[in-house]
Parts: C-alpha cells; sequence; structure tokens
C-alpha cells in the first residue's frame, strides 16, 4: 500500500499536478489522512464502492476517528433534546379526537377487547399502538367515533405518547446517517435540524397515526444498512451480523405498518445488489466465500423478514378471535373462526339442495349479502319492482329459498342436491318474491340490467331462472357450502348477477347496488358463495371442519387488502391530494378545527424547509454534473466551489454523488410510485420521501437559523391555536398564509 508518496489533500494545487497519486477515492482508501477536529475520515456505505481491498477480513484501514467522537457525542445529545421535546410538547392538546385518530385510535382499542377488524394495512403498526394504550392503563372503551370527540377521563395519552416517542428518533437517525455518509457533523446536524423544527413532522408525530411508526422503521432500515455498509472490512464479526440482522428487522416492520414499506425494502435491495456486484469484482475472494455473503444476506434480507412479517400476521389473528365489525369484508369460512360469529362452532349441511334457506355472500370486499325488502324502485328507475340489493349486515331479509326450475311439491325423502349446471329460481323468503332480472338498465351501473323482485308465492315468468355454476367445476358438481364460488347466469340474457360495490341513494337505503352485467369475466363481485344452510331433511355437520388453515387465512387477509387499497377512490366532492402538490407545500390538511372558537390543528410543512428541500432537489443533479467533470479534468473541489459542507477529508464528489445518490434514490422510490396510484391521496403519504430530501438537503447547506426562526413563526400550526383566523386581524398566523390553498 503506497502511503508516503501521496501528496496531502489540503494541498490542491499540487494534487492537481502531481499526476502519480491514486484518485481521491483510492488515496481516500489507502492512506491515513489527518482530519479536522469534528470530522471523520472513513467512508460509508456506498461511498466506498471502488476499493481493491479485500472484503473478507478486518480493515486494512486506519482511521482517525477519536477527535469526531467527543463533539458528535454531545451534538447527538442535543438533537435528541431538541427532537424530544418538540414532539412531546402539548402531547394532549387537544383533547379530543383529532383526523385519522378516530380510525387508529379505535383499532387499537379493538386488540385490546380481541375484536376482529378489517384494515387495508399490515397489522403491526395497530398492534403497537393498542398495546402502548393497554401498557398506560387505556381500556379499550372509547368508541373513538368522529374527530372532534372529547376524550373525557380516557388515557389516551399512552398512545399519542408511543406515537411521539418513534416521531422522536426521526431526526436522530436522519443525523447518524448523514453522519455516516457524508463523515460530517455540520452535515449531520443540518439534517438533523431540517427535520426537528418542521412543523409537518412535528404534527403527524404528535397523534394516533401510523405515519410515526411507518417512518420510523424505514429510517431504521436505512440506518442499519449505512451501518452494515461500513462492515465492509469486517465480514462475518459480530457487528456485520448486527446491523445486517438488524436491517432485515426494520424492513420487516415497515411492511408490517404499510405497504410502502416496499419502498425502503426496495432500496435496501438495489444497495445489496450493488454491494454482491462489488464483491463479485474482488479477486481476494474466492467463488465460496462470494457464496456465503450472498446466503447471509439472502437469510437476512429475505428469509428473516418473511418469517417476522408471517408472524405478524400470526399473532394477529390469534388476538382478534372475537366477531366484530370486519367479519363482512372476508369469506363464511374466515367467519366461521371467529367467537360470536354466527359461524363459529356452528352446523349446518355441507351441500346445497333444493328446498334449502340460505344466504348468499358476495366475494368482492364489501360485496355483501343478498338482499330484498318490500320497497319497489322509485319511478324512473327501471321497473317499478320490488328493490334488490347487497347489504352488509346479516338480517332476516338476506334469506332465500333455492327452488327447482319447476318444483315438485310432493317430493319426500332426502332432497336432490344443486350441482353445477342446474337451473334454479330463488324465491325471497320473507316476500315470496322471485329473484327477476330484465333489459331495464340498472340504477347506477347503466350498462348493466336490473335485477329485481317479481311474482308472488312462486308464480313469475321465464325471467326468474337462473344457472347455478361452480367456478372451476365441471357439470354434476355439488355445491359445497362456503366452500364453493358460484355464479348465477341469467337464463333469458345470459347476464351475470353481479355487486357493483356502488352505494344506492336514500331510496335504496344507501344499500349496495345489484345488477346483472353483461361482462361475463369471472370477477370477485360477480362470485357468490352459500353462507347460511338450513334443510331438515339434511345431516349437518360441524363447520370447524371447514375451517381454513393459517396459510388460507393470510392468503385471503392479503387479498382482501390489496382489493380494499385498490378500491380507496375519491368520493364526490371529497379532497384528493395531488403528487405534485407535495413537494411545494401546496395545501396541507386539517386534523382539528375549523373556525375561530374551535382548537385548531393544520398540518403543514416548515415552509422554508421544504421549499430549501425543493431547490436542493432540482439542484442536485447540477452539482453531480459539476463534480464529475470537474473531477474527470483533476481538480480537487473545495467546500466552497458546489456549495458542500466539509466532509473530513471525503471527496465532495464521493459524497455528493454516493451518499447523495443513495438520499436521491430513496426519495424518487418514496415519491415517484404515487404518480401510478389510483387509490385516493393525501398529503401525509409525502413524509417519508421527505426525510429522504432533508437528508439530502444536510450535505450540501447551511440553513439552520433561517430554519429556527420560521418553525417559530409557524409552530402554532403543529401545537395549536384559538381565536383569530389567519386572514383576520390580531390572529397568531397573521401574514403567514403565503398560499391561498393553505387553509388555517
Amino acid at each position: 500500500m503506497a502511503k508516503a508518496e501521496c501528496t496531502p489533500k489540503w494541498n490542491t494545487l499540487a494534487l492537481r499536478n502531481r499526476k502519480t497519486c491514486p484518485t481521491p477515492e483510492k488515496s481516500f482508501q489507502t492512506t491515513f489522512t489527518p482530519v479536522s477536529k469534528d470530522k471523520n475520515s472513513q467512508t460509508a456505505g456506498l461511498l466506498a464502492g471502488g476499493d481493491t481491498q479485500s472484503s473478507n477480513g478486518p480493515s486494512g484501514q486506519f482511521v482517525a476517528r477519536g477527535s469526531i467522537e467527543s463533539p458528535s457525542k454531545v451534538l447527538l445529545m442535543l438533537v435528541a433534546g431538541l427532537s424530544f421535546s418538540t414532539r412531546l410538547y402539548k402531547l394532549t392538546e387537544p383533547p379530543h379526537v383529532c383526523w385519522d385518530e378516530t380510525h387508529f385510535g379505535k383499532m387499537g382499542s379493538y386488540y385490546i377487547n380481541r375484536t376482529f377488524f378489517f384494515d387495508v394495512h399490515p397489522p403491526l403498526g395497530k398492534m403497537l399502538i393498542g398495546l402502548a394504550g393497554y401498557m398506560s392503563g387505556y381500556n379499550g372503551t372509547f368508541p373513538f367515533i368522529k374527530p372532534g370527540d372529547k376524550y373525557e377521563n380516557q388515557n389516551y395519552w399512552g398512545m399519542r405518547g408511543f406515537c411521539a416517542v418513534l416521531g422522536s428518533f426521526l431526526p436522530i437517525f436522519a443525523y447518524l446517517i448523514v453522519l455516516e455518509l457524508s463523515n460530517s457533523c455540520t452535515a449531520a446536524i443540518i439534517a438533523a435540524t431540517l427535520l426537528i423544527f418542521d412543523t409537518g413532522c412535528i404534527t403527524i408525530s404528535q397523534y394516533i397515526l401510523l405515519d410515526p411508526i411507518l417512518m420510523f422503521f424505514i429510517m431504521a432500515a436505512v440506518l442499519s444498512m449505512v451501518k452494515f455498509n461500513q462492515q465492509r472490512y469486517r465480514s462475518f464479526t459480530a457487528s456485520w451480523w448486527f446491523w445486517l440482522v438488524l436491517t432485515g428487522i426494520n424492513l420487516a416492520g415497515a411492511l408490517g405498518v404499510k405497504f410502502v414499506g416496499l419502498f425502503v425494502i426496495v432500496l435496501v435491495g438495489l444497495n445489496t445488489i450493488g454491494d454482491l456486484w462489488r464483491l463479485l469484482g474482488d479477486m481476494s475472494l474466492s467463488l465460496v466465500d462470494i457464496a456465503k455473503h450472498f446466503l447471509a444476506r439472502a437469510f437476512a434480507l429475505i428469509l428473516l423478514p418473511l418469517i417476522l412479517y408471517v408472524t405478524i400476521f400470526a399473532v394477529h389473528f390469534v388476538v382478534l378471535n372475537k366477531s366484530g365489525p370486519g367479519d363482512g369484508f372476508f369469506s363464511s369460512a374466515f367467519q366461521s373462526r371467529l367467537i360470536g360469529n354466527n359461524l363459529h362452532n356452528a352446523s349446518m349441511p355441507e351441500y346445497l339442495a333444493f328446498g334449502s334457506t340460505v344466504t348468499i355472500k358476495n366475494l368482492r370486499i364489501a360485496g355483501g349479502y343478498l338482499h330484498s325488502h318490500w320497497h319497489l324502485y322509485p319511478e324512473g328507475v327501471g321497473a317499478r319492482q320490488q328493490q334488490v340489493t347487497a347489504y352488509l349486515h346479516k338480517d332476516y331479509n338476506n334469506l332465500w329459498v333455492v327452488h327447482r326450475q319447476q318444483d315438485n311439491n310432493s317430493q319426500s325423502g332426502n332432497p336432490d342436491l344443486v350441482r353445477h349446471g342446474d337451473i334454479v329460481r330463488l324465491e325471497h323468503k320473507e316476500t315470496t318474491r322471485n329473484l327477476h332480472s330484465h333489459l331495464h338498465e340498472a340504477p347506477l351501473t347503466k350498462k348493466h340490467f336490473q335485477v329485481t323482485g317479481y311474482g308472488i308465492n312462486g308464480t313469475g315468468d321465464a325471467n326468474d331462472l337462473w344457472q347455478m355454476e361452480v367456478c372451476g367445476g365441471r357439470k354434476g358438481d355439488p355445491v359445497k357450502v362456503l366452500r364453493s364460488k358460484v355464479r348465477f347466469l341469467h337464463r333469458a340474457t345470459g347476464c351475470v348477477l353481479y355487486s357493483s360495490g356502488k352505494t344506492l341513494p336514500k331510496w335504496g337505503w344507501e344499500q349496495i347496488e345489484v345488477t346483472c352485467s353483461p361482462y361475463l369475466k369471472e370477477t370477485p363481485s360477480s362470485q357468490w358463495n352459500i353462507e347460511d344452510h338450513i334443510n331438515p331433511k339434511l345431516p349437518n355437520i360441524s363447520l370447524s371442519v371447514l375451517k381454513p388453515n393459517f396459510l388460507e387465512i393470510l392468503l385471503e387477509s392479503h387479498i382482501v387488502m390489496f382489493r380494499g387499497n385498490s378500491g380507496l377512490k375519491p368520493k364526490d366532492n371529497e379532497m384528493n391530494s395531488k403528487p405534485w402538490h407535495w413537494p411545494i407545500n401546496y395545501q396541507g390538511l386539517r386534523f382539528s378545527g375549523v373556525n375561530a372558537t374551535e382548537y385548531r390543528v393544520y398540518l403543514l410543512g416548515n415552509p422554508v424547509v421544504w421549499w430549501i428541500n425543493l431547490a436542493s432537489l432540482g439542484l442536485y443533479f447540477t452539482m453531480v454534473a459539476v463534480a464529475s467533470i470537474a473531477t474527470q479534468r483533476g481538480f480537487s473541489l473545495g467546500q466552497q466551489r458546489i456549495g458542500m459542507v466539509n466532509n473530513g477529508g471525503l471527496t465532495h464528489s464521493l459524497v455528493l454523488v454516493r451518499g447523495g445518490g443513495l438520499l436521491m434514490l430513496g426519495w424518487l422510490l418514496h415519491y415517484a410510485p404515487f404518480f401510478t396510484m389510483g387509490r385516493i391521496l393525501y398529503f401525509h403519504h409525502y413524509f417519508p420521501a421527505m426525510l429522504f430530501s432533508s437528508m439530502l438537503t444536510g450535505t450540501k447547506l447551511v440553513w439552520d437559523t433561517v430554519i429556527s426562526v420560521f418553525f417559530y413563526l409557524f409552530h402554532p400550526l403543529s401545537y395549536g391555536m384559538t381565536g383569530p383566523l389567519a386572514h383576520e386581524p390580531g390572529s397568531a398566523m397573521a401574514g403567514l398564509k403565503w398560499m391561498d390553498s393553505w387553509e388555517f
């Protein structure tokens, strides 16, 4: 290792003229370089991607780190103190339900009461909220009906405090990540300051929400990954394994809170691919050594997170064992495992037969039970016949009797089973009208046909006949209760019975529209199953034998969650945020209060922080181009030339291209996918990406004082305010409503 011949890095003129000196990157890796008092001298993660040293043993580098440890620890303590104090300040205010606390606080209560519910997100975040509430003395009885409901004497502070504590770690993680990537305490403290004094980050951390939990695991995963990259010269040591395994644990945590945790998994995956590619080019490693590295990463970053993720659901299913509001979203077989559900430990005939009384459940999410009642369709809505709808709750009006095409009332003995391809007539038990369709258009889905109740006491016409098909079945296959997916094909028109998922107006009691679809493709909306089954002429079996196993309910849960996410469309007149709004801080989100007499909290980022971040993102590629050209021409870039902070001996191009590149990739992965999503979006979806943009900004700019001043000006948005609105005299926010789209 050539050391003595290399000209010191601080002599930039000599470095440009010295043609025999190694490149800045190799010089960094192979020389012992003096550093200033507050800087490190060892690159992090991707910054050392071009080294030629062996990665299968102790480091050959000698690093002067002692001079940074003391000031960095002091700064870390300062960051921690400011972060916790800003997040925990006025934590119990306002003492009423704010925004999505009505959902996630209620779900925490469900865990305490062991009541089953449905949500479009994986369960870890809600389980942790419930655990925090339970540990702090909350008894799970508060209903969380709507925003604004007073907490009164409930111990809600434990759940809020848990979220605030996790949110307090975000600036700490940002400090440590940037410190590793840039080896600069200055860069690290800037990144932490951006997050400490961002009003949006404070607001989103102080309430019972999934966001601070999700961001905690995302940042913890990135920090663990960066720390692991630092261990590249200490392969298979205890610290190497610790950071690798911790990365996998945090990946499972992120995905276990929300599916957007996939974005940080992709980030870690790309970093790992690059790491393995570098190892493949290390000629000091044998193929056996490379195989060991690959298997270690496969175990810690794929197998371990998968095991932990599945374990989260196993705990979820064990805890939530009582029937609750989520039953109707799942299959009848799934419901049979829930205590208190009418299918739990029930017994009924296994196969459907003519003469049976049944309930028929649609298989789409919130598809409902086939239902009818005495009310007619109003004038101007198809034929004025009896309404047929889908109803989300169990009800006597969900009962139907299965008849033959021509019933033989004198039949005795065991009734004939209904089989794939049989023609049936479904008679509504309460009103005795037949399930009927015709060529009138449906109430809401105009390309479909109307479904009605027609005739009386079994009399009707040819439009009452339906062919029953078992999905994937063959002619003669019997229809199994709970397990068989069936379709009802209308004999006269050729359409298929369908639950559109659309809510009818008040004349339809806001139940779900049922139509007959001319589009015959098999979808959950056109698939049904027999749930309740009553036939005294058939032997009963215990439904316990039909209960699905763990893998089946795990798969069903994910199918239901994915469909639920895709079904989150904006409703009429509902505010839908656009992804391009987010980086410019175009419009916030009202957490609490509207008028001057109410306690108002408004989710909006510190404008200076967000607009600096936006400028930083825009300048990044220009700076990379300048740095790359300058480095290619042999120039050493001083900190004044490209606006970057001192990095303790690391070349600016390395910090900018590799450390900054990692953060830019993280920002893109957590932001760009939202442009492709068809679901409803909100401002808070941008906050994981905002963490990466703040860390990227921290490596380039010094704005601490300005940020602190504007935090002071905008802090009422986070901690709440009363009195005049922003446009009224005497308001605490007078003169600060810089954009008309800000609603405070």
